[in-house]
């Protein structure tokens, strides 16, 4: 891969990254407004969460592509 279809890969991976990163901190906010409301369903939220750890994972995933850990 030449460097200029590697520039353009981790631009592509940056965008997807704040796409993932918006989708994150809107279910966080989502869980928050259910578990404020009181008699939230339970079985909603654990889904939610769930999904906000999937993201997470690719949230992290995305990033170690972008910068990956180099032993000096």
């Amino acid at each position: 891969m030449n460097k200029s279809a590697k520039m353009e890969e981790i631009e592509v991976l940056r965008v997807e990254l704040e796409v993932l990163k918006r989708e994150h901190r809107d279910l966080d906010e989502a869980i928050h407004a259910l578990e404020e409301r009181g008699g939230a369903d339970m079985l909603r939220l654990r889904r939610l969460k769930k999904q906000k750890l999937q993201l997470k994972d690719k949230i992290a995933r995305i990033e170690d592509r972008i910068l990956p850990d180099i032993i000096a």
